[in-house]
């Protein structure tokens, strides 16, 4: 173990909310991600480390079947550096093979088995991987640009390889047809035969990395823009797991995990799987989900944290009551991955306490770029419009934006990060890694978030909004988070989300979209009453031009709202409107 180089903290606002006696200098292991999660498998290898589907797996088990996968990658001649994509869905073969990747000195590449086929092959062209490991379902969009990329090893899983007899017969029953033909070859296994050649192999696999190596390679959501690779080092992911660990008093030893957040998504794979593999927690793994059965899930595996965005939660309070204790279980929901209103946590809120549940939404805040999660809410400890305190060893301020000019408290500007869990940089893009990690006049490297926010006196961080997504409108600045959160604020509405639209002389105003509790529907007289209640509640500046109801918002592949898809359908009726 090695002590934190980061200064004293002593000065930090949020030490008053721990224990006496715990030191907010945390100590960071040396070792690489597989190295902190076999001290895990030393502690507790009789502790179960995953459930799927009924199936579960002890610490030592999953050690040996993460061993047995890299014996298999050293057969296909995986180096130390080289980088092997993962394209695959939660499954017990997924967390094996990722932490196999770091156990032989390779870095992994998450990408989501959902993505265009033009995506993926830019996805395997920027991290220029030799062996890809793809779900069988999207197999066909691999086949049609393998030959464009540097790959030259495909490993093809199923959700199937990890189920028991019975139900992986009923399995490959439910997805007969969906499957396309694979011409197996030297060069394209199944996942059982890529470890029946490591059976074979009798080198060495442990290849020992330092904590600053490149480990992971995650994309960001390409929600403001394109997508980028993001590097991230073992000492950034171990690093928020350590944190995590202190900052969510509810996990530990003998806690469960429902992991449903993707793992090709850095709040999934960092929050909700390394951090609680690293401290002898049950991860739950959903690979596929279904909002009509969320509840039903959680009254099945009785997990005792859920992490999730937004968008998850609502789907959740849809369901109506669902039992007096029927969600006993949960002790925290945590929200992070995009904004969540005040109303809609105390909307959750209200949820589980009708629920049986004496847990409470804990709202977080991070990025990809950060590891995921910097900064939470404290346990009853919530301010209205806040996302939290930082977490230990992590440095918030708040800059001029454009420049490194600090603000006073409660002044809104963008947000900037220092700490342990900051990226190494954008892959193969020097010239925005420069952009956005630069250093102060402190000395430190900061991460400009391009996000919008203030710090009120006690430590509190508050998000407004991206930079980008600022309005600016005859001269005045429009917040369209605030916007939102007063028109959510209205008893009819479940959620909204507030773009930006052309205007002859005011060059932009505010549009909003509207989605309706269930039951509720659009009408006149309902859409009066918002536009009234605005009037209320917003500076005539700030009002809505537009106001448009809809089913439900579009969403990004990793459950965030997809501002460029409404703002592209606006152009594109603007265009109409124009012919």
């Amino acid at each position: 173990m090695k002590k934190s180089k980061l200064k004293n903290n002593e000065d930090r606002p949020w030490i008053k909310f721990y224990k006496e006696g715990v030191n907010p200098n945390l100590d960071y292991t040396d070792a690489s991600m597989v190295g902190y999660f076999l001290e895990a498998v030393s502690r507790y290898p009789q502790d179960i480390a995953y459930e799927f589907y009924g199936y579960t797996c002890t610490y030592r088990e999953l050690y040996e079947k993460i061993k047995q996968a890299a014996k298999g990658l050293k057969a296909q001649g995986v180096k130390e550096g080289d980088k092997v994509t993962i394209c695959m869905p939660n499954t017990p073969s997924s967390v094996i093979m990722f932490y196999a990747i770091n156990m032989v000195g390779a870095i992994a590449s998450m990408v989501h088995p959902l993505s265009a086929e033009n995506e993926i092959e830019n996805y395997l062209n920027q991290s220029q991987s030799t062996v890809l490991f793809v779900l069988d379902l999207v197999y066909e969009k691999v086949r049609n640009i393998i030959d464009t990329t540097s790959v030259n090893k495909v490993i093809v899983g199923s959700v199937g390889d990890n189920l028991k007899t019975l139900k992986k017969i009923i399995y490959k029953y439910n997805s007969r047809g969906k499957v396309p033909k694979i011409e197996l070859s030297d060069s394209i296994m199944t996942y059982n035969e890529f470890l029946n050649y490591g059976y074979d192999y009798e080198g060495e696999v442990i290849v020992f990395r330092k904590p600053e190596d490149p480990a992971v390679i995650l994309y960001s959501g390409g929600t403001t823009g394109d997508p980028k690779g993001i590097l991230l080092s073992n000492l950034n992911f171990n690093s928020l797991a350590t944190q995590c660990a202190l900052m969510v008093e509810q996990s530990g030893r003998g806690k469960s995990i429902l992991s449903i957040l993707p793992i090709f998504h850095g709040f999934g794979l960092g929050v909700c799987i390394h951090t609680p593999l690293c401290s002898g927690m049950k991860i739950i793994l959903i690979p596929d989900f279904n909002p009509k059965k969320f509840v039903k899930i959680i009254k099945q595996k009785q997990p005792n944290i859920i992490c999730g965005v937004p968008s998850l939660f609502e789907s959740m309070i849809k369901s109506g009551k669902v039992g007096k204790n029927a969600l006993s279980c949960i002790d925290v929901i945590i929200s992070g991955g995009d904004y969540m209103s005040e109303s809609l946590k105390n909307k959750v809120d209200e949820f589980l306490k009708e629920n049986g549940s004496s847990g409470e939404v804990r709202i977080g805040y991070g990025l990809t770029e950060a590891s995921a999660a910097t900064c939470l809410t404290p346990t009853g400890r919530y301010k209205p419009g806040s996302i939290g305190i930082p977490f230990p060893d992590m440095y918030y301020k708040i800059v001029r934006p454009g420049t490194y000019e600090q603000l006073k408290p409660n002044e809104d500007g963008e947000i900037c990060i220092s700490g342990p869990t900051v990226m190494l940089g954008y892959l193969n893009n020097p010239v925005e890694t420069m952009k956005t990690l630069r250093i102060h006049d402190d000395g430190k490297l900061w991460l400009h978030t391009g996000d919008i926010g203030s710090i009120d006196e006690e430590g509190y961080v508050y998000y407004r909004q991206r930079l980008k997504r600022m309005i600016v409108s005859n001269g005045y600045n429009l917040y369209p988070t605030y916007i939102e959160n007063v028109i959510n604020s209205h008893p009819s509405v479940l959620t909204s989300t507030v773009i930006g639209i052309p205007h002859p002389y005011k060059v932009q105003v505010a549009k909003a979209f509207i989605v309706l509790n269930d039951g509720i529907k659009p009408s006149k007289e309902l859409l009066k009453e918002i536009k009234e209640h605005c009037e209320i509640n917003l500076s005539k500046y700030s009002l809505p031009a537009e106001y448009e109801f809809m089913d439900a918002l579009p969403k990004t592949l990793v459950g965030k709202v997809a501002y460029t898809k409404l703002e592209k359908s606006t152009k594109k009726e603007d265009m109409e409107v124009n012919k």
